[in-house]
């Protein structure tokens, strides 16, 4: 058991022998309950929509896998310790991982088990119309066909010892089959293709890699070496006929094999190199499935090489079978100094050098050097002309096909020109090219766009969002037309509640209608048709049902295969209140001659909802703040929903709480929203202290279920709350270049009209809050002695600085976030040099009298790690009460669960020492010296407190 599971247990054990409680009496939740709370997760529903299955997993420890009949719910099948589940496209059977038990991998690793010796994953097949389930032991992956064909490809780890298995086809593909023994210098491994509905089998040694096509007609393997290479190979397995047969023999390895959409061929690289040349050269091949012929088609020196051929390149097909795209790079460059072997390895210079001239800073530059190393040009070959056609290039690297690769026309970007702005403008703009593919032929449509264009699903048009002139745009690709389609329009399609000095997002876009006849965009409330040709006024589809109601309405996609909405299908649309928060569904009209129809709509938050392939039956989540987001069986017509998935039972023995929304107004009068969370047993006549957290806005997630588990950074609200805490998270209106008074402003009189009510234990308040939460939570305490203990998570406290720091979690200069973004200055530092100032506590920390709690980690990659520093060193200069805790290796939230669990008991013993009067822990009163770290953890009471 680690220390901080001891440390909990011993803290809580009084629960365990309070056996005078009766079972009906329900207790406060404690750190113990975090490992065992549940999340459902990868729901899936096979395609004739008879079943369902999703993940049920305790946040530590073994988790489970059910499968439900949609139907009906009582017909369950677990699996203990499963995942990773699939249904076959015959709706027939499920499969599935089983992981090892998660004690016995715990204990396993306490021995310094070695990974070999560890227990390995299993597979199970469930057979759904008799129940009867097979397993398969030590498997590395398994695979099924994505579209057609009910098969399955089981990718086995090593084995010591290998028995013949007369029941399966011998491995008869002429190339020295492996023999019934142990590997030898191989890092393959058994593959084991099976078919679902029967009894055929097919077994083959030495698979490092395989894959099958979509419709399941075919299957390629790869051989790893055996100590030779004359035994290395690539085959395709013709599942019809059972038929295996080389593609290509001896070479080093095979990469990145892939089938056209009709399986008229498979293309793969090889090289001739050893796997061990540091500048290999990679030779492309294209196999013709049909005629058993196999071809390189693309090498260095071939014509219409740029460089040479890469294997970090993207290998894909169009459509029709007619092209084959790969990647290139530029060729190997030579520098001496890396290759003068007469130079010691202490004797070489290690230094970046930062240019003024430079697209970018170093940092971005290091932090990209992997992807910028491995930047490749797409390429074409034509299957037809048999010639190679470079259609990237250093100008025009960035090509944006079609997702199936259908469309002769490609978009083409670059946004060299404006790149070096980005580290302080990160909306900046690129140049928009249409590219030719059958050519590689670019011509320019607008220099400087914003936004992101996209292709048309028939490919008549390109279209995108310009949000420097809040506006829909279309070009038209055969009449070379750009059209403006909404800016004559006198409704907003920008987010009316933009409050940074960036310029607004759109709401998104719907999609488009079959043909390309119209596309549909969101304003904050409705959802418009609009003409990409121009010719015909934009339709509200909705008709301004949504704004007069109040009603966000959004289209849900329910076939992610769709290439354009058929206005014969269901146009379902989500329906979100904007002032009660109500949630659900509704019929909409694609043709706009009807306002949408409700199908539900209550007071909970709905989510995932999902359709059946070949049937109208659905899944989907819904939640409360009390009621876990399980899985939901209906129809079309959403009348009942069965309850599939039961997560968190023993809920029901713990004090839980509620919500409920808040009005208020802001010092300015603006309307705020905020959620003020209360204790399941809530006495109005009684005083009970109170947590504020913040962050932006929130009130949006009333219905949002906020299940116990460690803190990443902020408080765990239902924690807090079970434990007898108020909890009041106000919205937050900010106005550019006052991000401090701004907060002050929303969040003060948010918190004076909870007081207001009559029972807020006025002397008992604290605040808190994470990053941007945290910077808000530093400037009241300058502001304000009404919290008598605050918890700030890598605050920035002098914007001075900040400014001129790096995200190191990305290398961009900070210097975005204050003229652009969340921190709203709207200048840079010698522009608004006083905004600055006014706006950092740092320089006003001589007024706090406020205890408190700082967080910042040595490996934040989003705010510096000097900031929490710089507060700490300000506030113990001045003698103010403040901990700073430092968490190892560990970025802006923390990331590691034992970190996450110290958090939790740090942040729930300081705010009960100050808003309780519980007695302080030692790590508050003794600290833990640099000589005791990682011997003591200090949770325990001093003994005079006690």
């Amino acid at each position: 058991m680690n220390k901080i599971n001891f440390a909990i247990r011993v803290a809580f054990v009084f629960f365990v022998a309070m056996g005078s409680l009766s079972a009906q009496q329900k207790r406060s939740l404690n750190h113990l309950d975090y490992d065992g709370w549940e999340t459902v997760s990868s729901e899936k529903i096979s395609k004739d929509g008879s079943w369902a299955g999703f993940e049920i997993n305790p946040q530590e420890g073994d988790g489970r896998l059910e499968i439900v009949s949609h139907q009906n719910e009582s017909q369950k099948i677990i699996i203990p310790r499963a995942n990773r589940l699939y249904f076959s496209n015959n709706s027939e059977f499920a499969i599935g991982k089983i992981v090892p038990e998660y004690d016995s991998v715990r204990f396993l690793k306490l021995k310094k088990t070695k990974a070999d010796n560890m227990p390995k994953d299993s597979l199970f097949i469930l057979n759904l119309k008799n129940q009867e389930i097979e397993k398969h032991a030590r498997i590395k992956s398994f695979s099924l066909p994505e579209k057609e064909g009910n098969w399955i490809a089981i990718h086995f780890e090593k084995e010591l010892q290998k028995k013949e298995d007369k029941s399966v086809n011998a491995d008869t593909t002429g190339v020295n089959n492996l023999p019934k023994e142990r590997p030898r210098k191989s890092d393959g491994t058994k593959l084991l293709v099976m078919n679902l509905e029967g009894p055929t089998k097919f077994e083959y040694h030495r698979v490092k890699n395989y894959g099958f096509s979509e419709n399941g007609e075919f299957l390629y393997y790869i051989k790893a070496q055996e100590d030779t290479l004359k035994n290395t190979g690539i085959f395709l397995l013709n599942l019809k006929t059972g038929v295996s047969k080389i593609i290509d023999v001896k070479k080093p390895d095979y990469f990145n094999p892939v089938f056209s959409s009709g399986n008229k061929f498979l293309s793969y690289l090889t090289t001739e190199d050893s796997l061990k040349s540091k500048k290999p050269y990679y030779d492309l091949f294209l196999y013709d499935i049909q005629n058993e012929t196999n071809q390189k088609v693309a090498a260095k020196d071939f014509a219409g090489i740029e460089g040479r051929v890469s294997k970090e390149g993207r290998l894909f097909f169009s459509d029709d079978e007619s092209r084959l795209y790969f990647g290139t790079a530029s060729d190997y460059v030579s520098f001496s100094y890396v290759e003068d072997t007469t130079i010691l390895d202490d004797e070489r210079v290690s230094l970046d050098i930062w240019g003024w001239q430079e697209n970018e800073i170093q940092p971005m530059q290091l932090k990209n050097r992997e992807r910028d190393e491995n930047k490749t040009f797409l390429t074409m070959y034509n299957l037809k002309t048999k010639k190679i056609h470079p259609i990237a290039d250093e100008t025009v690297s960035q090509i944006n096909t079609d997702a199936k690769a259908k469309s002769r026309y490609a978009i083409g970007l670059d946004d060299s020109p404006y790149r070096r702005n980005y580290s302080w403008n990160i909306q900046i703009g690129r140049d928009l090219y249409l590219v030719d593919l059958e050519t590689g032929g670019k011509s320019l449509i607008q220099k400087d766009v914003p936004g992101y264009p996209q292709l048309s699903p028939n490919f008549k048009y390109i279209f995108w969002y310009d949000n420097r002139d809040s506006s829909w745009v279309s070009y038209d690709i055969l009449d070379k037309n750009l059209i403006n389609l909404t800016k004559a329009l006198d409704i907003s399609f920008y987010n009316e509640q933009h409050d940074s000095p960036s310029l607004p997002s759109s709401y998104g876009a719907a999609g488009w209608l079959k043909g390309d006849v119209g596309f549909l965009v969101y304003d904050k409330y409705d959802v418009w048709k609009i003409d990409p040709s121009g010719k015909s006024q934009p339709v509200n589809l909705t008709q301004g049902e949504g704004r007069k109601s109040k009603i966000s309405f959004r289209r849900i996609k329910l076939d992610q295969d769709e290439e354009g909405i058929d206005p014969a299908k269901p146009f379902i649309l989500s329906a979100f209140h904007e002032t009660n928060k109500k949630n659900g569904y509704f019929k909409g009209d694609v043709l706009g001659n009807k306002v949408p129809e409700e199908i539900l709509f209550t007071d909970h938050r709905y989510f995932g909802l999902t359709k059946a392939e070949n049937e109208d039956r659905f899944l989907v989540r819904r939640s409360t703040f009390k009621e876990y987001a399980d899985v939901y069986a209906t129809d079309i017509n959403m009348a009942s929903l069965r309850k599939l998935s039961s997560a968190n039972p023993q809920q029901e023995n713990v004090k839980w709480g509620s919500v409920e929304l808040v009005d208020f107004l802001a010092n300015d009068g603006t309307p705020l929203q905020g959620l003020l969370f209360k204790p399941e047993d809530f006495d109005p006549n009684k005083k009970y202290p109170m947590i504020s957290y913040f962050y932006e806005r929130n009130s949006d997630g009333l219905h949002n279920y906020r299940p116990p588990a460690p803190s990443a950074s902020t408080i765990n609200i239902t924690y807090f709350v079970s434990n007898g805490y108020l909890v009041f998270v106000p919205d937050i209106k900010y106005d550019l270049g006052l991000p401090g008074p701004s907060a002050y402003n929303s969040i003060i009189p948010g918190v004076q009209s909870i007081v207001a009510k009559g029972y807020v234990d006025v002397e008992n308040m604290a605040i808190q809050g994470q990053s941007w939460g945290g910077y808000q939570v530093a400037h009241l305490i300058t502001r304000t002695n009404m919290f008598k203990a605050a918890g700030a998570g890598a605050p920035v406290v002098n914007m001075t600085s900040a400014y001129g720091g790096i995200r190191w979690g990305t290398g961009m200069s900070r210097m975005f976030q204050y003229e652009q973004a969340q921190s709203r200055i709207g200048g840079t530092l010698w522009e608004k040099p006083l905004y600055f100032l006014e706006n950092s506590p740092l320089f006003f920390m001589d007024r706090v009298t406020t205890p408190v709690l700082i967080m910042h980690n040595d490996d934040d990659g989003s705010v510096p790690w000097y900031q929490g520093i710089e507060m700490f060193m300000a506030l113990k200069r001045l003698n103010k009460p403040a901990w700073l805790l430092q968490y190892n290796d560990e970025d802006h939230n923390l990331k590691l669960r034992k970190n996450r669990k110290d958090l939790s008991i740090r942040l729930s013993q300081f705010f009960d020492h100050y808003l309780k009067g519980a007695p302080a822990p030692l790590w508050m009163t003794e600290g833990i010296p640099a000589v005791e770290k990682g011997k003591t953890l200090k949770y325990e009471l001093t003994e005079e407190n006690k």
